[in-house]
Parts: structure tokens; C-alpha cells; sequence
């Protein structure tokens, strides 16, 4: 390999890591934005990414895709669905940490990747392997075992799994960067986020641009424009990273968000973990085991029929001929 594609796959990966170790370390920053409530945070959010993105794509330069997307009426639809999902999973996830269920959480893009083969074969009909079919049945076991354990359902984790696993799909029929679908779907989130701050503010219970003395100053209102800022930048890196490094690894580094959210829970916040918990958790783990050596044997089986087909599809050198001497 050149050295310049080893220097642009280290830069590669060095995105990535900054990218899902910035996701992974989300739960640290929502509380800081309290006492706004859950819904404030998200409106904030939804209103301050609009202004972020709209700067990244004024400093790119970056104009060039809008008008096309303006006259295809089913992409449209499809971000503005995509808005709204994912308009639910961050308002459920706010919600979650701040309530301090951010184990769960971790949870919920724990089993993603396994929602997100269910819904290939549900929607897109797709068939899986024998691996993937024991990685989908071993998280249903887990989720089994984690509804004893919590006395209910794991709602959180599985509206943020099924939210995000939806939004997902969505942005994959779309085919838009990771910035210009955050543009796009911050376009349709952004009036409805800003009737809302007006009506907290009419209501009395906005908190941007206000003091309450013993509680919050303006550093309040400082960090919830900055929300904006810490949701565009980690799609930055995660958009670097996804044109230098493979998919495989891109698919290896994704579990480090729900690790370190998983750590935060544990570590930081000190959440409680039966031992029925851990045992939930630890067959989550081995589902996910189980994928990542399926996906990691089939890209050695497809890299090994590409190069046999390519071999086979190669002119074979004409065999020399024997010089007759007499």
C-alpha cells in the first residue's frame, strides 16, 4: 500500500475514533443543561444544529446539492420522515440520561445493529445467514431477560433502537453526506423547534436567554447554542472517516459510543446492576459477537471470490513454444 493511503487511512480511522468517541460521550454533556427540561434541550438542539450546519456549509461552500433534492418530492418526504424519527430518538435519549436510565441508553445502540437486521428482513426482504439468524435470536433472548430485570419492558432502549434503526433506513434510500441529511432534516425540524421555544417562553418555562440567581446565568444559554455545535461536529468526523476506512471498520468502531455510554452509567453515574442486568447485558454482547465474526468471515470470503474471479478473468500467457534445431 502507498504510504499516502496508509497516512489517509490512519487519518481515517483517527476520524472515526473522534467521531463515535464524541457520541459516546454525550450523556456527559445533557446534564449540564439542566434545570432546562427535556423538551427545552431538544428544541434548543433542534434550532441551534439548523444555525451550526448552515455555517459548515457557508464555510464549504457546499450549496450545490439543494436544488436537485428541491424537485425530488419522495426524498423530500423521506427526510422529512427522517426528521421525525430521529426527532424521537433524541428527545427520548435527552430524557433518558438526564432521568439517569443512561445505562440503558448504552442499551438501545447496543442491539441497533440487530434491529437493523430485522428490518432488512422485514422491509427490504432480505435473507440472512445462519449466524446473523442466531445474533437475532440470541438479543431477543437478552431482551427477554432484561424485561425480568427491569420489572418491564426496556422501553427506552428499544424506541432508541427502533428509532434510530428507522432513521437509518431512511437515510439510506435517501443517499445524502452525513451534513447535508443533518441540513435537510433540521430545515423540517427547525419552525416546529422554534414555535415551541416561543410557546415555553410565553408559557414561562424556556430557559435560553434568562438568569435564575442560585440556579443558572448566561452560561446556561451559552451551552444550550453550543448543543448545535456538538451535533454537527461528531458528523463531521464520522463523514471523514466513512470516505478513508472500510465499512468493516467503520461497523467495528460504531459499538464504541454505547461502551462508553455503557461506562458513564456504570462508572459515572453509578447506576445499579443485578446481577440479572449483567446477564442481560452479557447476552447483548454475545449477539454482537457473533455478527462481527460473521461480517468479518464474509468479507474474507467475498475478498477471496473477487480475487479467484479476477484471476480466472486474467489473460493466461500463451506457452512457449519449442525451438526446432536440425
Amino acid at each position: 500500500m502507498p504510504q499516502t493511503t496508509q497516512q489517509d487511512s490512519g487519518r481515517g480511522l483517527w476520524y472515526g475514533l473522534a467521531a463515535y468517541g464524541m457520541w459516546g460521550l454525550f450523556p456527559l454533556f445533557w446534564p449540564l443543561l439542566e434545570p432546562g427540561a427535556a423538551d427545552d434541550i431538544l428544541a434548543n438542539r433542534m434550532v441551534w444544529s439548523l444555525v451550526a450546519v448552515v455555517l459548515m456549509l457557508v464555510a464549504q461552500r457546499h450549496w450545490s446539492w439543494i436544488r436537485p433534492l428541491l424537485r425530488q418530492p419522495r426524498r423530500l418526504a423521506m427526510l422529512a420522515g427522517a426528521a421525525a424519527v430521529i426527532s424521537i430518538n433524541w428527545g427520548v435519549y435527552i430524557w433518558g440520561v438526564n432521568a439517569g436510565h443512561v445505562v440503558e441508553t448504552s442499551l438501545g445502540y447496543f442491539i441497533n445493529p440487530l434491529v437493523t437486521i430485522a428490518f432488512g428482513v422485514l422491509v427490504l426482504k432480505e435473507r440472512l445467514r445462519r449466524a446473523q439468524w442466531t445474533a437475532v435470536g440470541i438479543g431477543a433472548l437478552a431482551v427477554t431477560v432484561l424485561t425480568v430485570a427491569y420489572g418491564r419492558l426496556p422501553w427506552i432502549a428499544l424506541t432508541l433502537a427502533l428509532s434510530f434503526a428507522t432513521y437509518g433506513l431512511l437515510k439510506k434510500q435517501v443517499g445524502l453526506s452525513g451534513l447535508e441529511s443533518l441540513a435537510a432534516e433540521s430545515a423540517f425540524m427547525f419552525p416546529f423547534a422554534l414555535g415551541y421555544l416561543v410557546y415555553l417562553e410565553v408559557s414561562g418555562r424556556g430557559t435560553f436567554g434568562h438568569t435564575v440567581a442560585g440556579s443558572y446565568g448566561w452560561g446556561h444559554s451559552g451551552l444550550l447554542m453550543l448543543s448545535g455545535v456538538i451535533t454537527a461536529i461528531p458528523l463531521l468526523f464520522f463523514g471523514a472517516a466513512a470516505v478513508r476506512v472500510p465499512l468493516t471498520v467503520l461497523g467495528l468502531l460504531q459499538y464504541l459510543a454505547p461502551v462508553f455510554q455503557f461506562l458513564i452509567g456504570v462508572a459515572v453515574v453509578h447506576e445499579s446492576m443485578p446481577p440479572a442486568r449483567w446477564a442481560g447485558f452479557g447476552l447483548v454482547w454475545a449477539a454482537l459477537a457473533v455478527l462481527t465474526w460473521d461480517a468479518l468471515r464474509q468479507v474474507r470470503l467475498d475478498r477471496a471470490g473477487r480475487a479467484a474471479a479476477a484471476a480466472a478473468a486474467s489473460p493466461q500467457p500463451a506457452p512457449a513454444r519449442e525451438s526446432v534445431t536440425g
